[in-house]
């Protein structure tokens, strides 16, 4: 007996955001939201998208629980730690993925004080999943899966796609890739039906479904509940640079959010919890890691 086909649905495009420009504080040299968590129905699974420029003092010994944090390095030198023992620098390209849990205690700081320039994103997690254990992950440009197809090169961060399967181990089906595509291109680009996905354009312009899209701009596409697969039409013009779009998708979760600075919970008795946990060294101790040194 054959096996039914799977419906594959044409996305359209539901959003367009604009960055919304913070610039200095007392952490970062520069600071800009490429999405906000404002509005947390219309962007779940997914919270806010930072992109952050910094030398000194960058981010010391802070708590996370309840999500994951993905940080792409984009320029300089990422150095990280955290309590759980992990530690190093990450390059442009390189990304940490790391599942906050039930709790972790991490920094992030630009290595000898030079320059780190980041986008951090956070993802959310289930209301079972919010209290697993913590987790790093590192996941190096040089070893992630490619595909190069007709001046279209996908750079596989999680899920599957094209046969290829990206290094992330996510407690929630994300799948996210780094897309950089020649001028005068074409891409289909495969997503689960149900997936809610964001575009990120970080350099050039795209047309995605039809809408023009440019630098420091994001595209939103909402589920289609009915949809197996879909695909989402991404289309570049004439230039003589390339256009780079960072893309993620997942189910939303449908879940109530709370947030409170690091910690994302469902109330906001779990938030308080968070936080006397934290303070009563429920995570642990803030680690004594001294920099890393220069080689």
């Amino acid at each position: 007996m054959m096996q039914a086909q799977q419906q594959i649905s044409r996305r359209t495009v539901a959003r367009i955001e604009d960055r919304i420009h913070l610039g200095p504080d007392a952490q970062v040299d520069d600071k800009s939201l490429m999405f906000s968590p404002r509005a947390p129905a219309l962007t779940d699974p997914f919270l806010v998208l930072v992109d952050d420029l910094f030398s000194e003092p960058g981010f010391e010994w802070h708590p996370h629980r309840g999500l994951e944090t993905v940080t792409l390095v984009l320029d300089g030198v990422l150095e990280h730690g955290d309590s759980i023992g992990n530690s190093g620098t990450l390059t442009a390209g390189d990304i940490q993925w790391m599942t906050a849990g039930r709790g972790i205690i991490h920094r992030e700081l630009a290595f000898r004080n030079e320059r780190a320039h980041i986008l951090q994103l956070w993802v959310n997690l289930p209301a079972d999943k919010k209290m697993v254990d913590s987790r790093y992950q590192d996941l190096l440009a040089a070893g992630r899966p490619a595909i190069d197809h007709d001046g279209a090169h996908i750079d596989l961060i999680s899920g599957a796609t094209g046969g290829l399967t990206g290094p992330a181990l996510t407690h929630w089906p994300i799948s996210g890739s780094m897309i950089t595509m020649e001028p005068g291109r074409s891409l289909d680009h495969v997503l689960p039906g149900q997936d809610r996905a964001f575009f990120t354009v970080l350099s050039g312009a795209v047309s995605i479904a039809g809408r023009t899209v440019t630098a420091r701009q994001t595209a939103w596409s909402d589920p289609l509940p009915d949809a197996d697969l879909s695909v989402i039409g991404l289309r570049t013009g004439d230039g003589d640079t390339p256009t780079e779009v960072l893309t993620f998708s997942g189910p939303p979760i449908r879940q109530p959010v709370a947030m409170g600075g690091p910690m994302v919970m469902n109330t906001p008795a779990e938030i308080e919890q968070a936080f006397r946990d934290f303070h009563s060294g429920g995570f642990g101790a803030v680690p004594r890691q001294a920099r890393l040194r220069y080689r």
